[in-house]
């Protein structure tokens, strides 16, 4: 089926991001291995080469997500000045993944992960991952505790948001969401100092 012969660690690769393709918008159970290798252009075989079950590929983009969303948040923020710049630019960071990475979001955060309990705990992880790495951003005086849950509640703010606007199906301006999603938050959190 395929005329270009790859590494196996670029098939790897390729075959994650056409998964994410079928997944994200077909759901775990509205995909099948046969819709992914046709996707990618590989016989059924080659798939199970690098994972296998659909579930093992299910749960390696659900990693491959949550690394590519914690990246572009750390990213964004590592050089900011200050807490409000950090903010700004983590909102900025999440709302320019869900723009441009729709299918990255249902796979991430659309029901079908929540559904089973080896998902959801995969899902869980990101989500205290992306907690964790939220809470040293924030610049108050407050026990650790208090950290981590206003950490988790930012987290939610950004998943709510971003639930409504991939619902309403229309393209968005991601620099005016996190703007105004930012102030929001800053808002808040300097009403903790």
């Amino acid at each position: 089926m395929t005329s270009v012969r790859l590494s196996a660690t670029a098939r790897r690769e390729q075959v994650l991001d056409v998964a994410l393709e079928v997944m994200g918008r077909a759901g775990y159970h509205g995909a099948s291995m046969n819709d992914i290798a046709e996707a990618a252009g590989v016989t059924k075989p080659v798939l199970y080469q690098h994972f296998d079950s659909k579930r093992e590929l299910f749960l390696a983009l659900l990693d491959e997500v949550g690394n590519r969303l914690l990246s572009a948040i750390a990213n964004a923020t590592a050089e900011a000045p200050d807490g409000k710049s950090k903010t700004e630019r983590g909102f900025r960071a999440y709302f320019h993944w869900v723009a441009n990475d729709h299918d990255a979001f249902m796979l991430l955060f659309g029901g079908g992960a929540r559904r089973d309990d080896e998902f959801r705990e995969a899902v869980r992880r990101i989500t205290d991952h992306a907690a964790s790495a939220i809470a040293p951003l924030i610049a108050v005086d407050i026990d650790d505790e208090e950290r981590r849950t206003i950490a988790h509640a930012l987290v939610g703010l950004a998943e709510g948001a971003s639930r409504r606007l991939v619902d309403r199906g229309e393209p968005f301006d991601p620099d005016v969401v996190a703007r105004s999603v930012s102030r929001l938050a800053w808002a808040g959190l300097r009403a903790l100092g």
